[in-house]
């Protein structure tokens, strides 16, 4: 997997120099997320400073925007999981419900 293969199979926008420079940060765009993807084989710790990291390259590209991890794990089969914030959660699943 790369990060381009992952991005093209979301349909997200992947950002240019992805991490480097000032202004397109994390490495792809999606329906109001800025992605940061993370692949392993086995499993992937997911730490306060990673997350710090994510938030704060969302917000270099826009307030509007919500910061998301997507974990890749499987070495043959893969699993796709998404890390977001708890608040979001719930407002999604508020809106799910109305």
């Amino acid at each position: 997997m790369s990060e381009k293969s992952e991005a093209k199979r979301d349909g997200a926008k992947q950002q240019k120099n992805s991490g480097r420079g000032d202004y397109q940060k994390g490495d792809a765009l999606w329906n109001g997320f800025v992605v940061d993807y993370k692949e392993s084989g086995r499993s992937v710790a997911v730490s306060k400073d990673m997350w710090a990291k994510v938030c704060t390259d969302t917000f270099k590209v826009s307030r509007s925007y919500h910061p998301v991890l997507k974990l890749i794990i499987g070495e043959s089969s893969k699993t796709r999981l998404a890390v977001i914030e708890w608040s979001l959660l719930e407002q999604l699943v508020e809106k799910w419900n109305e």
